[in-house]
This record gives structure tokens, C-alpha cells and sequence, in this order.
């Protein structure tokens, strides 16, 4: 038998005074957490909320995202966590799909009007009940705090099997309806579990929060396996830059996560003596999500003396898969090794394992694999087969057992029957002098099937025209390689989570 909440219930038994949730000027310690927790866990009961239910959760990084989630969990319920960027007809969808009975909604803000797209979405949708707004709340809606008010601080927690969906956690969706991976109560525990021992994490350290909690790096890697080691956890709703500086000087913060673009709008915050002594003040930086460009792994340890440390994962694995962990052994540019009680092979399509320094399909297999699509059985069979996850990703392993990111294999572009990887078109093009950031993608061509084409950031006061950056990138790369189309952008959309999102460059 295995809860995920017994994780804030053994911190609150140990260290119950210890800080455990800052945001803003709220902060909670291990033993009022808990007792929240405890009070969200009695309203949902008194809602016939338990075993093999489902409950539904927008909400932004703020101390009501981790008590309602330890709370769902704690009456045995699965908790399906939410983008805050979603509009009323993708909550719709996802509170359908996902069979919720309960949506816990934040308010949101004059910017961006959560609310009354989660209440849209919510009154589309017949299967689910419940309604309850985080915030401030007009009219009928019920407030998390009118919900859990005078409920009891105490709560025997609803006994699950390890096997039990914890969390049904939605991928992106770059083709078709997005799917929901069910993750167990074991897939999520051992895999936070190893990442306590990955980064090395030290009781009551300070690590920032500021990786979207609804997505799954930010869940496990900084959420559940920092309060397993009864850590300080900062939540930062909003990346910014100089709010980053400054709460990593406020609480000595010594952890921090981020996916590559936190990283390149680091570099190119003010670079001050100020700003230098604070990032040399952490212990650790993470990055995930997507690979780090070299260029940008350089440049940060050239300013700050730290190194960022890269892993591998995605949803269906928990998150992680490999990390480049120090015990093991660190290799600039890689992926790192596979984490305990996972194994990692290089396929080619016919499933058969490649030898080292061939590019393949990276597959894995172990506790962290998820166990399917929730209510998906042909996608899952596509996915899964053998207890091996196949993750479309195309890597390589060297001879010291680092694994290595290549693309994806749905971004692989076919020009003219030639395969080209848009990372390594990317890797090459960011060096140039006047290239701040860059994305490749695969254009449509009558003749080729696909011509190569390059979105452009280009560097402030930089004069590079289309014409001096096709022809710097042709002297140094294949022929057939390098980009014949060259769009300078503004900037790059983004996800909720920082990752570049290509699609909407294709369309």
C-alpha cells in the first residue's frame, strides 16, 4: 500500500515547524500544510470524493496547488493537474476526457481570466459536479476557503495500492487530442525518490519553484522530491528574470530548475557583480524539458562559475529517464546515464538495438514508466510494447554509456530524401555572433518535400541580413543541412512551460 501524501504527512511528523511553502508573504510550515491538506481532504469526503475518482486542478504555482493535490490524494481520488493557459473549450475537453467529477479553478487575474475560462469549460461539460474557484470568487461559485472552512485538521488518509493512478497528467498533444498518461503512486514516489539522491538534495535546503507545477518536471522533480526531503519550497507563479535574482539572494537558495529559455533570459538579465555572486550561491542548476544548447551551457558557466546539469524525460516516464548525475559521472552536452532501476536502449524502426555511436530511437523501460493512456488502448499499444516506452525521441550512446539527444523523430526533416535533425542545424547556428535564439523546422516544398527554414532572434543592433546568416551556416554544415529559408522573429513562442513550440512556427 503507497499514498503519495504520506510525503508532506512524514515531513509534518518530523520536522513540523520547518518551513515548508513560501509564495509572496505567505508562508506555511510542514504542520500547517499538512493540516490544510487534512481540511481539503474532509470537504471532499462530505462530496463522496474517493477511491478511483477523479478531481481536476488549475492553478498556478501557489501554496493551493500543493494542498489540494496532497488533499485529493489523501481520500484516494486521482488528481488531473491543468495548464493555467488553457481556454474554456481545452478545459472542456480535458474535464471529459478525463471522466473529473470536481474542478478546483483559480480566480485568475485581469490578464489572464482563468476563471471565467474554467467556469466556461466547466458548464460545457455534463460528467462533471463540482466547481470550486481558488481566489477570490463572485457570485454562486463556492471559494476554497468557504469549502474547507471549520473542517477538521486531522484526516486518516484513504489506503491506495502502489499500482493506483496518483495523477493523470495530459501530454501536449503536437498530434491529435492531447492524451492523459496515468502515473501510479509508485511510478511518481520512486521516481522523486531517485531524484532526491540525483541532485543530491540536503534536508531544509531552500530550491526554487518557478517550473509550472501542473506540468511534470516541475510535480516530481521540485514538488514531490523536495518535500520528501523536507526542503523549503519557493513558489514563483511567473518566470521573470530579475524577481529569479532576487528571491535566490532573499532565501539562499541553493536549487534551481529551469528549462532552456529561463536560463538564455538569465544570461540576458543585467549582467552586474550582484546578480554574478547570486547564481554563484547555488549548489545545483537543473535543466530538462528540452535540450540545452551548448552555446547557452558555455556561456553560464563562463559568467557564473556553475554548471548546468541536463536530464532526460517525459510524462509517461514520471518524468525522468537519465540524468547526468554526479556520483556516475557528468558529461557536458549529454543526457547522463539512466537513472537507478531504469533501463535505456537505441533502436531502429524495427525495434532491434543498435550499436554505440548510431542514431536510433531511445526506448526505456521501469518503475517510471507510466501505465497507459487513460482510456486510450490503441495509443497505449503504439507506445508500449513489452513493458518498453518508446519515446520518439532520436538519441545516440557513446561508448562511455552517455546518452545523447539528437530530435525528435516527429521533427525529423526529409529534404529530398536526406535526413536532417533540426538540434544539430540549431546547435551550429546559435554560434553565430548576431543569433540571440533559433528554431528549425521543416517548410513545404514541391520539389524537395521539405526545405529547411529557420526562425531568427536576432542579437539587439544586429544588422545580419537572411542572406549573411544562410551563407555563414552553408560554409559550415552539409550542403543539404543548412537553412534556404531565414525569418527573423521577434521572439519565439513559448509554452507554459518554456518550450519552444514549433507547431505554431509551421503553421
Amino acid at each position: 500500500m503507497l499514498n503519495l501524501s504520506f510525503l508532506v504527512e512524514q515531513s509534518a511528523k518530523r520536522n513540523p515547524e520547518r518551513h515548508a511553502l513560501s509564495s509572496g508573504v505567505t508562508t506555511l510550515t510542514y504542520e500547517v500544510f499538512h493540516k490544510k491538506i487534512c481540511q481539503v481532504a474532509h470537504a471532499l469526503a462530505k462530496k463522496g470524493i474517493g477511491h478511483g475518482d477523479k478531481v481536476a486542478l488549475l492553478c498556478p504555482n501557489i501554496p493551493q496547488f500543493a494542498v489540494i493535490f496532497f488533499g485529493i490524494l489523501k481520500t484516494g481520488a486521482s488528481v488531473v493537474p491543468l495548464s493555467i493557459l488553457m481556454k474554456a473549450d481545452e478545459i472542456s475537453y480535458h474535464l471529459s476526457d478525463s471522466e473529473s467529477i470536481l474542478f478546483f479553478c483559480f480566480a485568475g487575474t485581469p490578464e489572464l481570466p482563468t476563471g471565467q475560462f474554467g467556469k466556461e469549460g466547466f458548464d460545457k461539460t455534463e460528467s462533471c459536479k463540482h466547481f470550486i474557484g481558488i481566489g477570490p470568487v463572485s457570485g454562486d461559485i463556492l471559494s476554497l476557503d468557504d469549502f474547507m472552512k471549520d473542517e477538521e485538521e486531522s484526516f486518516e488518509c484513504r489506503m491506495t495500492s502502489a499500482e493506483d493512478t496518483a495523477v493523470i497528467l495530459y501530454t501536449s498533444g503536437t498530434t491529435g487530442k492531447p492524451k492523459g498518461a496515468e502515473l501510479s503512486h509508485i511510478n511518481l514516489f520512486s521516481n522523486a525518490e531517485t531524484c532526491t539522491g540525483v541532485v543530491g538534495s540536503k534536508e531544509f535546503e531552500a530550491q526554487l519553484v518557478v517550473l509550472p507545477l501542473f506540468h511534470i518536471f516541475g510535480l516530481t522533480v521540485m514538488m514531490l522530491a523536495g518535500i520528501r526531503k523536507s526542503l523549503h519550497l519557493i513558489l514563483l507563479p511567473k518566470f521573470e528574470a530579475k524577481t529569479v535574482y532576487q528571491l535566490i539572494r532573499t532565501f539562499n537558495i541553493r536549487i534551481f530548475a529551469g528549462v532552456p529559455s529561463m536560463y538564455w533570459s538569465l544570461l540576458n538579465e543585467e549582467d552586474s557583480e550582484e546578480n554574478r555572486n547570486t547564481i554563484k550561491g547555488l549548489r545545483i542548476c537543473i535543466s530538462g524539458g528540452a535540450s540545452l544548447p551548448g552555446k547557452i551551457i558555455d556561456e553560464f558557466k563562463g559568467r557564473f562559475g556553475v554548471p548546468i546539469i541536463e536530464g532526460y524525460g517525459m510524462s509517461e516516464g514520471s518524468p525522468v529517464v537519465t540524468f547526468n548525475q554526479l556520483e556516475v559521472g557528468v558529461k557536458a552536452g549529454s543526457i547522463g546515464t539512466p537513472i537507478w532501476g531504469v533501463d535505456v536502449r537505441i533502436v531502429d524502426d524495427e525495434g532491434n538495438e543498435l550499436p554505440e555511436g548510431e542514431k536510433g530511437e531511445l526506448i526505456f523501460r521501469g518503475p517510471n514508466v507510466m501505465k497507459s493512456y487513460y482510456r486510450r488502448p490503441e495509443e497505449t499499444a503504439e507506445v508500449l510494447k513489452d513493458g518498453w516506452l518508446f519515446s520518439g525521441d532520436i538519441a545516440v550512446k557513446d561508448h562511455d554509456g552517455f546518452f545523447f539527444i539528437v530530435d525528435r523523430k516527429k521533427e525529423l526533416i526529409i529534404r529530398g530524401g536526406m535526413n536532417v535533425y533540426p538540434r544539430e542545424v540549431e546547435e551550429l547556428m546559435i554560434k553565430h555572433p548576431d543569433i540571440s535564439l533559433v528554431a528549425v523546422v521543416g517548410h513545404p516544398d514541391e520539389k524537395l518535400g521539405e526545405e529547411i527554414k529557420a526562425f531568427v532572434v536576432k542579437k539587439p543592433g544586429s544588422t545580419a541580413s537572411e542572406s549573411d546568416i544562410i551563407a555563414w551556416t552553408k560554409q559550415r554544415i552539409a550542403a543539404y543541412k543548412y537553412p534556404r529559408i531565414i525569418e527573423f522573429i521577434e521572439e519565439l513562442p513559448l509554452s507554459a512551460t518554456g518550450k519552444i513550440l514549433k507547431k505554431l512556427l509551421k503553421t
